[in-house]
Order: structure tokens, then sequence, then C-alpha cells
């Protein structure tokens, strides 16, 4: 690839594609080193407009909407384009593509930018603090450790960053979260080490990427009509252990992840290091007694094994946030952080909101927000931790189907409220593998859909049952996005709460 042996950014012709976060960080960055810039973007309303003039007013050249000629603005290549900087969501076979690959022209994302420019940025960081003496050693750029799966891979991330600095490390969480990861690498901030979420749309764009060690948390079926087949998004994700110096971290119960790993090609050294719910074999990390427990990182492995931290200090402790603190921890080991600092990572570490989160208990019953699981397999972790278990679900389907899901949960189902445009799916489903499971079908889009759908299903619930937000579906068909769900959600909860107490007054 011809960006790998980019050594100056200078006049350059580079052609960013999108007008989102990615987009506008990479195009400024990418001009601040004197490339010549020019982004593409088939949105013209007036936010598209906004943020268009603030990227002029910078000497950036931006198209948008239709062309003069009757062309849309991101699917014509602009003469003299070099190279080409993608958003993640922009498909492969996207006619910019095209176009770009018919003339010989590279397409990248804005992490494989990242990695690029380390070095210049710290260069950047040397001349700002007035530079350093000739004689010392030049300081190496930060470590990345990457985390992706279909699952879990902010908790991770975020936990993984609080274990690091648990350890005293200046470090941050980025990539697929937060912060756009080229802001960091050319920051003023100094890190020691970087916790970067990798989605496999960034994972495809970014070739040149090796980073000092990464986990697959696990895989299923998801983003399929953006990669077109299993095969391609498994391997797309699998790109994360390309080049790997220390440790491919993997999930024992999940074997395609170990796949990933053997058909890996990682640098001389590099160790495969698994993570499990059950007692951990040598080269693994897993619970012993309550107890998260290392025997990869340990002096004679085949019989000893370090006590991290306990399940207790998992916030929250469902099985599945118990793996993802496994993966952390494994990648923080990988780095060479101390036991007493994977302890207090955890315990320090507090989920994002939607993420399993809980909102109240109301007559004896619990209510957990969990509108960040969007996928089957999201909803299933969600489900597994949690008995009995009154079901709010549906939304977009994204072309997933609920067979499966449906038939592990089956036994821990109280009832099911479907919502949103794919519910039939999910009806038809439980049908097939719960028929004595009750069933509300809500067929409504309106903003108290959620109000009544909360209000079904504490008629379901019985005294020690949870009440589950757990859609396995996108959000878009009715709300925003899954943040605007939950918080319908956690309204609708509250709301049921007042009435409850108003009623018992």
């Amino acid at each position: 690839m011809g960006s790998r042996q980019v050594t100056s950014w200078q006049d350059r012709n580079i052609t960013v594609a999108g007008l989102g976060v990615s987009g506008i960080s990479a195009a400024r960055a990418l001009a601040g080193l004197g490339a010549v810039v020019t982004v593409v973007d088939n949105g013209d309303g007036d936010a598209h407009r906004a943020r268009a003039a603030e990227l002029q007013a910078q000497g950036i050249t931006v198209r948008l909407g239709r062309l003069a000629d009757g062309g849309q603005a991101g699917e014509v290549l602009p003469e003299g384009t070099e190279l080409v900087v993608t958003s993640p969501g922009w498909k492969p076979d996207s006619p910019l593509f095209q176009a770009a690959a018919a003339v010989g022209v590279d397409v990248v994302g804005d992490v494989e930018i990242a990695w690029l420019l380390r070095e210049i940025g710290q260069e950047l960081r040397a001349a700002r603090s007035g530079g350093t003496d000739a004689a010392e050693p030049r300081k190496a750029p930060a470590a990345w450790l990457a985390v992706t799966g279909t699952n879990g891979k902010t908790t991770t991330t975020q936990m993984l960053a609080s274990i690091l600095k648990a350890a005293g490390l200046r470090t941050a969480a980025v990539g697929n979260i937060g912060t756009p990861i080229i802001d960091v690498v050319l920051g003023e901030q100094e890190y020691d080490v970087l916790a970067v979420e990798l989605s496999s749309y960034q994972l495809h764009w970014a070739p040149s990427l090796r980073v000092h060690s990464a986990a697959v948390l696990n895989l299923a079926p998801d983003h399929l009509d953006w990669h077109g087949s299993m095969e391609a998004y498994a391997a797309d994700k699998g790109r994360i252990y390309e080049g790997n110096t220390i440790a491919c971290v993997y999930n024992v119960a999940d074997p395609a992840t170990e796949n990933l790993v053997m058909e890996a090609d990682v640098e001389e050294g590099c160790r495969a290091i698994g993570f499990t719910l059950g007692a951990p074999g040598p080269s693994m990390l897993g619970v012993v007694d309550g107890i998260l427990v290392d025997r990869a990182f340990v002096e004679n492995r085949q019989k000893n094994a370090q006590e991290l931290a306990e399940v207790s200090d998992v916030n929250p402790p469902a099985p599945h946030n118990i793996a993802n603190a496994l993966a952390a921890a494994a990648l923080a080991r990988a780095f060479g952080v101390e036991p007493r600092a994977v302890r207090d990572g955890l315990r320090d570490f507090r989920p994002d909101a939607h993420r399993v989160a809980y909102v109240d208990e109301v007559d004896s019953v619990t209510y957990i927000d969990d509108s960040k699981a969007t996928n089957t397999h999201a909803a299933e972790a969600s489900l597994a931790a949690f008995e009995p278990v009154v079901w709010i679900a549906g939304g977009l389907a994204k072309g997933a189907t609920f067979d499966e899901l449906v038939r592990n949960a089956a036994k821990r189902l109280r009832g099911a409220v479907l919502i949103g445009a794919d519910r039939a799916l999910i009806a038809e489903a439980l049908a097939r593998h719960a028929p004595e499971v009750p069933v509300v079908d809500l067929d409504r889009t309106d903003t108290g859909a959620m109000l009544a759908a909360v209000r079904e299903a504490a008629a379901l619930a019985e005294p020690g049952d949870t009440v589950l937000l757990a859609p396995a579906c996108a959000s878009m068909d009715m709300f925003a996005n899954y943040n605007k769900r939950g918080d319908a959600f956690a309204d609708a909860v509250r709301e049921l709460a007042a009435e409850n107490a108003a009623d018992t007054a």
C-alpha cells in the first residue's frame, strides 16, 4: 500500500470521504501537515453546510450534495487524488472507492492515518516542549492495546483504561469511542499506552496496523450488509491480530476467536492468551471460586496462578461483563501491569449508561436498561444474567434471525413485550421455541409507546422478576439512537414508580 511509505504529507492531494467526526478530524490533521485536502459528502443539509464552512475557513475544499455536472459529491473522485481517507461507515463497494481502485489510488481509514502519524505526533510534542537533547534516546510513541468483537468492545476498552490508570500510566480510551484517535495521536498530551476500541469497519481500512497486544472478545453475525458475509466480517475482525508483538487474547468459549489467532501473522514470541469463565488452563485467565485469576503472566504457569480481583469487583458482575473484565485484565497484564492495579481499576470502573444499567425496583420487580443490546448476541448475554425475565424487545432487525436467541433464553422468560418495526420476527421465534411464554405485541410507535411497554411488562412480572430492556434490534425505527431508547425506558420506569407511590400513599 502506498500510504505505508509516506515520509511527508506536504502537498499530497488527499480526498476525505465523509463529513462526520472522524472525517473532520482527518481533514484538519492532514491539512495541518501540509496536505491538499478535499472532503466529499453526499449530504447537503444545514449541519453539513455549517461543518463545511468551518473547514473551508481552514483552507480545506468541501464538496457537498449534487455537483454541477449532476453527479453526487460523495461518488466522484476529485481529479489528482493520491489517497482516499474514508469514514468508517462507507461501504467498500461505494462508487468513490471503485473509482479510486480503477486508477490505483489506495483507500484507508482514520485508524490507519493515526497509526502512520504516531512518529510525527512525537516530534510535534517534542518541538512544543522545546525539543530534546540529540544525545538522548528518542521516546517511542505510546503503545496500542486494541479491543474488538461483536459485543462488549466499549466496556472492555473502558475497563482496560481504568486498569492502566490505576497502574499509574498515562492513558486514554480512544478509537471507536470518545475522542477521534488522530486527535489523540497528534495532541499535546503525552501517553504511555492507549486503550483502543476498533470496529470491523475501522479494521477493514487499517492495513498497516501492528499493535502491542489485541483481543477479539466474541464473534456473531453483525453488519453483514456492509461486509457481505460472515467470513468477510470475521476476517476484518481478525486483522487486529496481524503483527501483534506480545499477546493475542481470545475467548475460550468462542472458538472462532482462537481460529483468528491461529490464522494471524504475528511477531516472533507473541503468545495466544485465552480468557474463560471457568477454571483457566496454562496461558489463560479465568475464574476460580469467585476469584479472577491469571495463569498466563506468571512464573511456572503450569502450576501457579495469580489472584487478580474478586468477581464482586466487576460492575455489574453479569457473566458477559466478567468476560469483559478478564479480557481487559489480559491486555493490561500483557503490558506488565501489576495484579493490584487490575483489582483497583475494576473497582473504579463505572459502565456507561444503557449497558445492563439498574434503573429502579418497583413492587419488588427490578428494571434493567440494556438498550445497547442492539443485536441478538448482546441480548443473549444480557438475558443470561437474569432469571426470571420479562423481556422488552424489538426494533430494526438488520437482517437478524431470533430462533437461537429465543431457544436459549426460553426457560428464563416470564413473558415478553414486543415493540418496533420487526417485532413480528421475534414473535414468530417465540411461538416456535417458547409457545408457553405470554407475549404482548405492542403495535404503536408514538412517544407513549415505551411507557405502554413498561406497563405491560409490569403486569406480566411477579415479585423477584426482572423487567429487561434488551431489544436485540437497532433503535432507529422509533428512536434517534439506543441512548434515546434507554432514556425513554428509564423515564417510563420512573413514571411507573411515581404512579405506584401515589397509589400506595
